[in-house]
């Protein structure tokens, strides 16, 4: 029974951390990315410890990658990348820990 909750959990927070990415690139709105990892994580984190781990999970695979990829594709130099990711970790937390979101959310984004 708490194997299932919490991979089901896990399940619905990747959702919420996927729906939180097809909005951020839907909108295309510059300086709203740390707004989506925070809310990303919030509402994973919201559907119980599953869910924050799923977020936990996701999220650092993700800066991983991106430390890969934004000097090859970006241009952007270690210490940029190593500052950025630092900044999306900050927000990632922000939103796990409950608090909220609209913390790092950009004058003029529109409402979704």
């Amino acid at each position: 029974q708490r194997w299932g909750t919490f991979l089901k959990e896990a399940g619905q927070g990747a959702k919420d951390m996927w729906r939180a990415y097809q909005d951020m690139k839907e909108a295309n709105y510059r300086g709203a990315d740390k707004y989506f990892h925070a809310r990303g994580n919030y509402d994973a984190a919201r559907r119980g410890p599953g869910g924050a781990w799923a977020a936990k999970v996701i999220s650092n695979a993700r800066e991983t990658i991106q430390g890969i990829t934004d000097p090859l594709f970006k241009g952007m130099t270690r210490d940029q990348v190593r500052e950025d990711s630092k900044a999306d970790q900050f927000a990632n937390e922000w939103g796990r820990s409950g608090k909220d979101p609209n913390h790092f959310r950009p004058a003029g984004l529109p409402d979704k």
